[in-house]
């Protein structure tokens, strides 16, 4: 019988291999970091492939002229074009410093392992972002009511000693194999990481209306609230998200 430890080896890649739910998130992300109307050639680097969807998008967008990089520990490509692809070992990221005016980390720090790994996650992405580059990051909310990848409600509420036990009860899974995070702490590991950053989270919340046609009716009566109520709901979003820059000293 595979003990802990090695359950805590296998950790699942959750790649959503929806390529149209992927091209509507590169049109979120590219709406949050304004990659519009530039005449400069952009270098932007995708932390976590999976289907590739993300990386094609703004490898062969008319609006854009980029050089796409992008990484995973696993290849499970269902779209190459427009972009290179680096296979990883870990969070170290094989590139020089100040490399990238882009870097693209979209519910990736969930999967990388202890608080340690999700450090050097962002350290790693400070390091190759350019001095004015700008970043997106993405991850979801401990707080969420369905946790995302296993769609248990409250799963990420419990205690960490506490949540393979319960999703064991429900799915042939071990091992809860994610670390979500609250948002006191991503933000506290964006300043330790040397990052400025901003919260967006309304913003994309109402990009996501927008460009999902209005289908969903959570986010119909999220937009319907004033923007002072929104506000004091931030820290309950089911997904974290913010725009970064480096902290230049």
């Amino acid at each position: 019988m595979t003990n802990l430890k090695e359950a805590r080896l296998k950790r699942k890649p959750h790649a959503v291999m929806n390529l149209q739910s992927r091209q509507l998130k590169a049109m979120k992300i590219q709406r949050i970091l304004q990659l519009h109307g530039t005449d400069k050639k952009l270098k932007i680097l995708e932390v976590g492939t999976g289907s590739g969807g993300i990386a094609h998008y703004f490898g062969t967008d008319r609006d854009l002229t980029c050089d796409v990089v992008s990484v995973d520990i696993i290849d499970n490509r269902k779209i190459k074009e427009g972009y290179q692809f680096v296979k990883v070992g870990g969070v170290y990221l094989p590139f020089k410093d100040n490399s990238f005016d882009v870097v693209i980390t979209n519910h990736v720090i969930e999967h990388v392992g202890t608080e340690n790994a999700q450090h050097e996650h962002l350290s790693e992405l400070r390091r190759v972002l350019a001095p004015n580059g700008i970043g997106y990051l993405a991850v979801p909310n401990r707080w969420m009511i369905v946790e995302p990848h296993y769609k248990l409600p409250f799963l990420s509420w419990l205690p960490v000693r506490h949540r393979s036990s319960f999703l064991k009860m429900f799915r042939e899974q071990s091992f809860y194999d994610c670390e979500p995070l609250e948002m006191w702490k991503i933000e506290q590991f964006l300043d330790q990481a040397g990052f400025k950053y901003v919260n967006v989270s309304i913003e994309a919340a109402e990009i996501l209306y927008e460009i999902e046609n209005k289908r969903y009716l959570g986010l119909k009566v999220y937009q319907s609230f004033p923007y002072s109520i929104k506000r004091w709901l931030r820290p309950l979003m089911p997904t974290l998200i913010y725009r970064i820059k480096k902290q230049l000293n």
